[in-house]
């Protein structure tokens, strides 16, 4: 499990080491880190350290002051070290001091090194880059080392308004902050430094894969297809019957149990999965422990009476799709409902739920409507934000867009029935799911070295999940 965790929690955690340290400690410890991310760095993009040019862009404060001590002690490992300050009569004096003590030079712009430290703004830091900071960064093509968080990125919310920069990796003191998974494309690779702090409860946390794959469902020596889980699918029109396919392949890919299937596209259904047990309606369906309600379902009334019987049990439902749009004009069919529920909505469909849309506070929003409705959201997007009724939340980053495609949602959605069927509560499972799906659309899109070979369907997408459920298993991410 991974935590972070906001300025203010980092704050009252820093407190009593400032109050016991002597002065500058906590910041040398953190510039020790960052120059020793930089070193590596430089070593793995120039092969050394030494004669190598770094340029420490610096802010007024405390982040400013990390950048100058971490240039000092690069120049100590004999990189050639100059600092542009931004701010120059606010600049931490005694980073500046010591880094004007180990030989490095004060300029007026960044010239041309081989890597750059974002030291301008630190945690505390709100809104976009001041327009000379702007033009200064914009003008950088080197690789930028950030200190604690991009500059121009609000660490809380991950929100970006306007000019920020753009890190390659971004170095995390003390303690990750909401920011390093909600703008994960702007704060590149994450390092963590320990520099000694003991934190309390996170703010949010993220599974990591060793996470996913210790709880994913694998069947044991006394296991029947029953007690595995049997999820039972509401997908598919004779309109959009591929939604009913997408959805039902992923239930029958994620786990071990069983499937049934109640909608329109029967017969197409089992023709691709014999191993589906389908039905016309709901009262010849059987006997499931969750269901999966929504995609390619349709809006009309009789989806409407079909979700309604659903919503009426006593059972697990996740709600995607069409069934959300259905619960945005009837949300009374929801709220207060005791059972399991977990609503699975794109920005779009949110704003529908909510009555306005998410903004920039996505952890706020999704938290905020799990609490209203009494459920269980699964925000989609770069980075997923999951909150369940109590307030707990956990994010995932997809590292990459490569399921930005129609159809994805439907496999989603029938990997976290699924999987809801098996027994996982709604939070782990939905975690649990969505770093399986975006890791099944990785393995179908990126090459063997890491580059996009090509875009993809929602079709591998879907024949990979079983080996990105193998992926997490195994521990080999």
């Amino acid at each position: 499990m991974r935590s972070y965790y906001t300025p203010d929690q980092v704050r009252e955690a820093e407190q009593p080491l400032l109050e016991s340290l002597p002065a500058g400690v906590l910041m040398r410890r953190a510039a020790h880190g960052l120059a020793t991310v930089v070193a590596a760095e430089l070593l793995h993009r120039t092969d050394g350290v030494f004669g190598r040019e770094v340029c420490v862009l610096v802010g007024s404060g405390d982040n400013g002051g990390d950048g100058l001590w971490a240039g000092a002690l690069l120049r100590r490992r004999g990189a050639a070290v100059t600092a542009v300050l931004l701010n120059p009569e606010r600049a931490h004096r005694d980073g500046l001091a010591a880094f004007r003590r180990a030989g490095g030079r004060v300029v007026a712009t960044p010239g041309a090194p081989d890597i750059v430290i974002d030291a301008i703004v630190g945690i505390s830091g709100q809104g976009a880059l001041r327009p000379d900071a702007a033009a200064l960064v914009a003008g950088i093509s080197a690789p930028i080392v950030a200190a604690d968080i991009p500059s121009g990125v609000d660490s809380v919310t991950g929100a970006v308004v306007g000019a920020a920069v753009r890190a390659q990796v971004t170095v995390a003191f003390g303690a990750r902050k909401p920011a390093h998974v909600l703008a994960a494309p702007y704060c590149g690779r994450v390092e963590f430094v320990d520099i000694g702090l003991s934190l309390g409860d996170p703010f949010f946390e993220s599974l990591s894969p060793f996470d996913v794959g210790s709880v994913w469902p694998i069947p044991t020596a006394e296991d029947d297809k029953y007690s595995q889980g049997v999820v039972g699918v509401l997908a598919g029109s004779d309109r959009y019957p591929g939604a009913a396919l997408l959805c039902t392949g992923a239930a029958v890919a994620a786990t071990s149990g069983m499937v049934r299937y109640v909608g329109s596209a029967a017969t197409e259904v089992v023709s691709h999965y014999p191993e589906v047990v389908a039905a016309r309606d709901l009262d010849a369906a059987g006997r499931v422990q969750a269901w999966v309600v929504g995609p390619g379902f349709g809006t009309g009334e009789d989806s409407r009476s079909r979700l309604m019987h659903v919503l009426g049990s006593d059972l697990p439902v996740v709600v995607d799709a069409d069934a959300l749009t259905i619960l945005a004009s009837s949300p009374e069919s929801i709220r207060g409902r005791t059972a399991p529920t977990l609503l699975t909505p794109h920005a779009g469909e949110f704003e529908r739920l909510a009555g306005s849309a998410p903004g920039p506070d996505r952890v706020r929003s999704v938290r905020a409507l799990a609490s209203e409705w009494g459920v269980a959201v699964l925000l989609k997007g770069r980075a997923t934000v999951i909150a369940d009724r109590g307030g707990r939340v956990l994010v995932s980053d997809a590292g990459g867009s490569a399921a930005s495609t129609a159809g994805s949602g439907d496999v989603l959605s029938g990997l976290l029935g699924a999987l809801v069927a098996s027994g996982l509560d709604l939070l782990t499972a939905a975690a649990c799911g969505t770093r399986v799906h975006s890791l099944a659309a990785a393995t179908a899109a990126y090459g063997s070295g890491g580059e996009l070979a090509a875009p993809i369907s929602a079709g591998p997408l879907l024949a990979a999940v079983p080996e990105a459920i193998r992926i997490v298993r195994s521990g080999a991410v």
